[in-house]
């Protein structure tokens, strides 16, 4: 044992794991103290899903030890490492959408009374166990009927229903809320360390690393440049020149209570951000525009043509490319190779007769890789096998090979480090310098106005207002969306 491994809640020693020649862990050193609020960081490929798996006992480690209390344990299997005290609030959501909260906290531990699920034990410990967290959610709620904040709130409750989980991982708990809902996260994180919890803490948005986590010896920039491994100059990389020209009008767009009379013109050249809590339509204004959904009335023109219950093949068609909000769900085709998910959209472009061109399909998805830096070892790897900032680029080459005049970006860097932040945001500017034009929705309150050149507003559907991103602080905008 450690001669300091008894001073620490978790002591991890010398943590090595390698996949066939990929090297993911070497030499892996962590320490956390009970009561404490630990963050993790590091660039995506760094390490830290490894790290996390290996804690979990997902995966097993080469070499190293894990002590827990002084004590060294190791994990053949999730159930171990619940055993032995650690639990995780994981980045995706897991919950089932039609059951409540409580079967959803208990599933699979639910209490019974003669064989049969006891419900009225299981709504009483889930309140219970919710007022002693702060949470105000009814046990009997439906999930599916919860913002994604409380559904967060809800994967918190369901780590602490196990008695004896003293070690609570967060694995980018609010990569997918408003900067409102992350204080409620933000609450509910301060009164478990409170409770003597110690907290590992993983996040890609760096203002929350310092807001939240308990010490640190390093300023914003140092922890980007440790991440980007250089010198850091500049976050953003915003250098586009917004035009006159108008190249997309939307006029008096209705989708029940979703959509509520939203009119915007998108001009050459321009980056337009919006900016809402989640619920406020952001996504589904997005979804009306490519044609996934179809709005019940109002307008959309593309330069002199109108859309009018399109399909996003004819959104593609009228040069409208879509990086949805979800890549893993709606973005990519995770089991396919990168070959595939970069051409998936441009399938015709590269088939003859019928038949897909092998050689025209690799050369086209060789130059994206080299256009967006993806690191992958070649086109024939699983797409489900990338960091998520690669997986992210995947998508942007896909688009980008069909040369659209219009990106909507729906959370374009969600989730993924400071490094690849900064590729995409250089694409975006790149490609508004091209008289095209840009349709970004972000949460992230500095990306929102490091990136855009005007910035709208929304609020429960409706158009709450707008703003020059020029002068605009982060105050005002979260006033207009609350």
């Amino acid at each position: 044992m450690s001669d300091t491994a008894a001073a620490y809640l978790l002591e991890v020693s010398g943590l090595k794991k390698s996949f066939g020649p990929v090297v993911a862990l070497k030499n892996a050193e962590f320490c956390l103290r009970r009561g404490s609020i630990h963050a993790l960081c590091g660039g995506n490929g760094a390490g830290k899903s490894t790290f996390l798996s290996i804690l979990m006992g997902f995966i097993q480690p080469d070499s190293g030890d894990i002590f827990i209390n002084g004590q060294r344990c190791e994990f053949s299997h999730p159930k171990e490492a619940l055993a032995a005290g650690i639990a995780i609030v994981q980045q995706e959501l897991s919950t089932i959408a039609d059951l409540s909260v409580a079967e959803n906290i208990w599933l699979g531990r639910e209490p019974r009374h003669f064989g049969f699920v006891d419900f009225k034990r299981m709504n009483q410990q889930t309140a219970d166990l919710l007022a002693d967290l702060h949470f105000t959610l009814s046990p009997t709620a439906i999930m599916r009927n919860l913002s994604v904040a409380e559904q967060q709130l809800v994967e918190i409750a369901k780590a602490l229903s196990h008695a004896n989980a003293d070690i609570i991982i967060m694995d980018e708990p609010t990569s997918a809320i408003g900067e409102e809902d992350v204080q409620k996260i933000f609450q509910a994180i301060k009164r478990l360390a409170e409770k003597g919890k110690g907290i590992i803490y993983v996040s890609h948005r760096l203002a929350e690393i310092f807001q939240i986590a308990d010490s640190y010896d390093i300023t914003r920039e140092q922890l980007i440049e440790h991440i980007i491994g250089g010198e850091f100059d500049s976050e953003f990389a915003k250098f586009n020149q917004p035009g006159t020209e108008v190249m997309m009008e939307v006029d008096s767009l209705c989708w029940g209570r979703k959509v509520r009379n939203i009119s915007l013109t998108l001009r050459r050249g321009e980056i337009l951000g919006i900016y809402g809590l989640v619920g406020s339509g952001r996504s589904e204004f997005l979804d009306l525009i490519f044609g996934i959904e179809h709005a019940q009335s109002g307008t959309i023109r593309m330069g002199d043509r109108t859309l009018a219950r399109h399909s996003p093949r004819q959104a593609i068609d009228s040069g409208i490319a879509y990086v949805t909000e979800d890549r893993k769900e709606t973005g990519l085709v995770l089991c396919r190779s990168v070959n595939e998910n970069i051409n998936i959209a441009s399938f015709p472009a590269i088939s003859r007769a019928g038949f897909i061109s092998d050689r025209m399909e690799q050369e086209r998805t060789r130059a994206m890789i080299q256009r967006f830096n993806v690191k992958t070892p070649d086109g024939e790897q699983l797409v489900g096998n990338l960091s998520g900032g690669n997986q992210q680029k995947v998508v942007l080459g896909r688009w980008a090979l069909l040369d659209p005049q219009v990106m909507l970006l729906d959370e374009p860097t969600r989730g993924i480090d400071v490094g690849a932040k900064k590729e995409i945001y250089r694409f975006m500017s790149e490609f508004a310098l091209k008289d095209r034009g840009i349709i970004m929705v972000s949460s992230e309150l500095s990306e929102i106005i490091g990136m855009s050149d005007r910035i709208l507003v929304f609020k429960d559907g409706a158009l709450a207002g707008e703003l020059s991103a020029e002068n605009v602080t982060q105050a005002e905008l979260m006033k207009l969306a609350v």
